[in-house]
Order: structure tokens, then C-alpha cells, then sequence
């Protein structure tokens, strides 16, 4: 009798882990942003490397260890024992993104370090949450002496005088259309696991679309869509970089999708011009 497995593609495996927010395993689903670039990894494989680390640090933790202590040690294994840190020098690299290479060099960006740190400190029982704070990515903690938000490329506390301070830029170059005034609690809200993965997202198309590098973007994009059904730029972006890599039958699809949802959108002349001048192509 012939037996034949159907192994799901890297897009499918992933749509199988953020069909549902219901147990969204945000760590598994980081791991296998990097089938794309890295096709033979095995995402089993880099989340038994994190359970190593997690039970290297429960062996440092007294059983009647408190969440003050837990933080203590969690962070004294993760930055100085590990030297995990940021990757200063080339923070444009995708690598920062992919968290087994993370696991590899030690070296990231805020977000992809902030899910492993999550992961090692959820492990060890601590309340802990992402934060999609403007332009970096924070955490934070829920301690029997209260909150304190972390920057996970230092393991940091930071203050609310810090945090304002962070905010200030992106007030001034506008890039914040809340009003200025708007409590700085509301940058602290808890980041669930699917926009986590979407801001993981988000900075890899940045840096495939400022490359032209138009087959890693159309990648990075359906994931992006797989994840984020219903966010109509995406399918804008991913047919315009159809368009760039030679592909107008797949272009015309997804400009023409953005079209028929986002009716409101302000760029639908530019769009429909760019779908009249892909039918001419094909015709």
C-alpha cells in the first residue's frame, strides 16, 4: 500500500498557526517567518533550543523565588550571562528578524529579542506583555510591586519620564496622529500575539522594498495577508511588487481586490491608471 504525506508549504504551515487568536502560539509562529529565506530549518528544532534555555534558567531560581527575584535572574541570564543585545552596527539586516539566527549570534532587533524574552519569562511564571510602543518595541511586567515596562534590548526599566521622552520625536514629526496630550498609558497597551507577528512583518517588507528586492517582498506579504485577511494596503503593495517583478496576471489580481474593498482609499486613481496600464501589458 502506497502511503503519501502531503507536507504542508511554508505559508501553510504558518496559516495553520494564526488561524485563530484562541492559544496563538506567538513563538512558533516568529520561528517560521524564516522558512522563506531559510527553507531546510526546522522550527521543532529552534523551540527545543528555547526550552533548553528555559530550564538552564529555572535551575537558578529558588523554588520560593518572587517575581521581583524572577525578573532579577531572568534578566542577568538573558543580558549578561547570554550577552544577548541589539545588532547596532546593521540594524537593517533580516537576520535581526529570524529568531534562530537571533539564538545563533545574540544579536537583534527589539521585537524578535522581546519574543524570546516573553517566552523565557512567561516559562518561569511571570506576567508579562508585549508593547507596540512607536518606533521600538517594549515589554512589560506585572510585579507584586507593581508594572514596569522593559527595553528588551537592554532589559532596562524605564520610566515615565523615559518613555515621554521616546514619544517625543514621533509627536514632533507627526507621526503620531493621536493628540499629544493623549495619557502615555495608552502607548502601554498590551500588543497581542497577532500584531506582534504583523509589526515582525511590517519590518521585513521595509526592508525588502527599499532593497527592490521584489521576490522576498511578495513573500513577506503573503504572509502578511494570510495573517491580516482583510488589511486591503497589503494586497495594494504585494500587486505592486508583482507588477515590479514581471507578474501582471498576479499584479492585476490584488490591485484589483484593493480596489473593490478599500473604496475610500485615497491613492484609487494612481492604482486604477496602474491597472489600465497591466491590461494593456497583457492583452
Amino acid at each position: 500500500m502506497n502511503l503519501s504525506l502531503n507536507i504542508p508549504t511554508p505559508l501553510e504551515y504558518f496559516a495553520s498557526l494564526v488561524h485563530s487568536d484562541a492559544d496563538f502560539p506567538l513563538l512558533e509562529a516568529a520561528i517560521s517567518l524564516a522558512q522563506d529565506e531559510y527553507p531546510e530549518l526546522s522550527v521543532q528544532q529552534v523551540l527545543g533550543d528555547v526550552d533548553q534555555l528555559l530550564a538552564r534558567l529555572r535551575r537558578r531560581l529558588p523554588e520560593d523565588a518572587g517575581s521581583l527575584q524572577k525578573l532579577r535572574v531572568l534578566n542577568q541570564f538573558v543580558y549578561r550571562d547570554l550577552n544577548f543585545g541589539g545588532n547596532f552596527n546593521n540594524f537593517m539586516d533580516p537576520d535581526n528578524s529570524y529568531v534562530h539566527v537571533v539564538l545563533r549570534t545574540r544579536l537583534a532587533i527589539p521585537i524578535s529579542l522581546a519574543v524570546i524574552w516573553l517566552e523565557l519569562a512567561q516559562g518561569i511564571g511571570l506576567k508579562v506583555r508585549g508593547i507596540s510602543f512607536p518606533g521600538h518595541f517594549m515589554v512589560k511586567v506585572n510585579l507584586t510591586e507593581g508594572q514596569v515596562v522593559i527595553d528588551p534590548l537592554t532589559g532596562k526599566s524605564l520610566s515615565r519620564e523615559e518613555l515621554s521622552e521616546r514619544l517625543a520625536p514621533y509627536h514632533d514629526m507627526g507621526a503620531l496622529v493621536d493628540d499629544p496630550d493623549l495619557p502615555l498609558g495608552l502607548y502601554l497597551q498590551a500588543a497581542p500575539p497577532r500584531d506582534i507577528i504583523a509589526r515582525m512583518l511590517f519590518n521585513l517588507k521595509d526592508i525588502h522594498a527599499a532593497q527592490e528586492d521584489w521576490g522576498r517582498l511578495i513573500a513577506v506579504l503573503d504572509r502578511m495577508i494570510v495573517l491580516l485577511p482583510q488589511a486591503w494596503p497589503e494586497y495594494r503593495d504585494r500587486g505592486l511588487a508583482h507588477a515590479e517583478a514581471g507578474r501582471p496576471g498576479h499584479a492585476l489580481e490584488d490591485l484589483e481586490t484593493y480596489l473593490a474593498n478599500d473604496l475610500h482609499a485615497a491613492d484609487r486613481g494612481a492604482i486604477n491608471k496602474r491597472v489600465a496600464e497591466l491590461r494593456r501589458a497583457t492583452q
